[in-house]
C-alpha cells in the first residue's frame, strides 16, 4: 500500500541513522514505497544532500544528540546504519571513530531502549575475516565487533527486540566516488570514466564480496519486518580479488603499497537470510561493471 493511501495516523515510522548514505538512501526509498514514514538522521560525514530521497524527512546531526533530535519520534523500527565505516583511514581517524561507533551508538541503544521498538544494527563482516583475527585489525573492525555484542546485551538485558545484519562492501548508485574515503567500486569507476589508471592496494590478492546496495536493502527491509537476533549475513555469493575486479574494468593498473587493517579474505554467511526469507542477490559485479562501461561512466 503506497503513502497517499495511507492515513498519517496509521503510517509507522522507521528512523534511519544515516540515511544519506548510500545504504541509508536505498533504504529510505524502498520504505517509503512500502507506505513507511521515514525519518533520517545523518551527520552528513559520508552523506549527501543530493541522495535525499523525496518524501523522507531529514534532521542534521550526531547520533550523540538522537534524543534531543529525535525526541518526540515514536518509531516502529531504527535501521542504525549511521556509524563510520571505512577500515584503512579508521587508524587516522579514530577519535572520529569512537565518538561515532561507541559514543554516538550507545546513545541509539538507549534510545532505543527508551521506546521499546525494534533495532536492526548493521555490522561489518569484518569481525569474521581472517579466521575471526579481523575483528582486532583495526579500530573500525574492532569497534563494529564490540557493538554487536553490545546490541545482544541490551536486547538480553532489559527485553528488547533486535536483528543484526552483516554487510559486504555495498556498491551501486549514489555511492562515494571521490576522495580518502571513496568505496572500491566508487574509486574504480571513477578512475576509469576519467581514463586513469586504476589504483590497487598490494598485494591485490584479498578477496571481497562486493554486494549490490538494492540487494543488501530488500534484505534489510526482510529482517526489519521479521528478522530477529543475529547472523544475518548479506553479500554476494561471488568472491574476487580486489585485482580481478580492477581488472573487470581495465588492463591500465598500478599497483600501490600495502596498507595495515586491509583484510585478506571475506567472510559472510548468508544462510539464515536465505533460508528465512528466501534471499538472493539479482546483480553481479561483471553485470553491473558491464553496464558502467556501456555508458562510459
Amino acid at each position: 500500500m503506497g503513502c497517499s493511501l495511507l492515513n498519517m495516523a496509521e503510517q509507522k515510522t522507521v528512523i534511519v541513522t544515516g540515511g544519506a548514505g548510500l545504504i541509508g538512501s536505498h533504504l529510505t526509498e524502498l520504505l517509503l514505497s512500502k507506505g513507511y514514514r521515514v525519518v533520517s538522521l545523518d551527520n552528513y560525514f559520508i552523506g549527501k544532500t543530493e541522495s535525499h530521497i523525496s518524501g523522507a524527512e531529514y534532521v542534521q546531526g550526531s547520533t550523540k544528540d538522537i534524543e534531543q533530535l529525535l525526541g518526540k519520534e515514536n518509531p516502529t523500527i531504527i535501521f542504525h546504519l549511521g556509524e563510520y565505516s571505512r577500515v584503512e583511514q579508521s587508524f587516522n581517524d579514530i577519535a572520529l571513530v569512537w565518538e561515532s561507533n561507541v559514543e554516538g551508538t550507545f546513545r541509539v541503544l538507549e534510545y532505543w531502549r527508551k521506546r521499546k521498538c525494534k533495532l536492526v544494527y548493521a555490522g561489518s563482516s569484518t569481525k569474521f575475516s581472517d579466521d575471526g583475527a579481523g575483528r582486532n585489525q583495526s579500530p573500525y573492525a574492532w569497534m563494529k565487533s564490540s557493538n554487536t555484542e553490545l546490541v545482544a546485551n541490551y536486547g538480553a538485558w532489559y527485553g528488547l527486540e533486535y536483528a543484526i545484519a552483516y554487510f559486504s562492501n555495498n556498491y551501486g548508485p549514489r555511492e562515494l566516488s571521490e576522495g580518502p574515503y571513496a568505496s572500491v567500486m566508487g574509486r574504480f569507476k571513477t578512475q576509469y570514466a576519467k581514463g586513469e589508471p586504476i589504483t590497487v592496494v598490494s598485494p591485490g590478492t584479498q578477496q571481497r564480496r562486493l554486494t549490490y546496495v538494492g540487494d543488501t536493502v530488500r534484505a534489510l527491509l526482510m529482517i526489519g519486518e521479521k528478522g530477529t537476533g543475529d547472523e544475518y549475513g548479506i553479500a554476494s555469493p561471488e568472491v574476487y580479488s580486489i585485482l580481478e575486479i580492477a581488472q573487470m574494468f581495465t588492463d591500465n593498473i598500478v599497483m600501490l603499497p600495502e596498507r595495515k587493517g586491509n583484510r585478506m579474505d571475506s567472510i559472510v554467511d548468508t544462510t539464515r537470510i536465505e533460508k528465512e526469507f528466501g534471499w538472493k542477490p539479482e546483480m553481479t559485479v561483471k553485470e553491473y561493471i558491464e553496464s558502467l562501461k556501456k555508458q562510459g561512466t
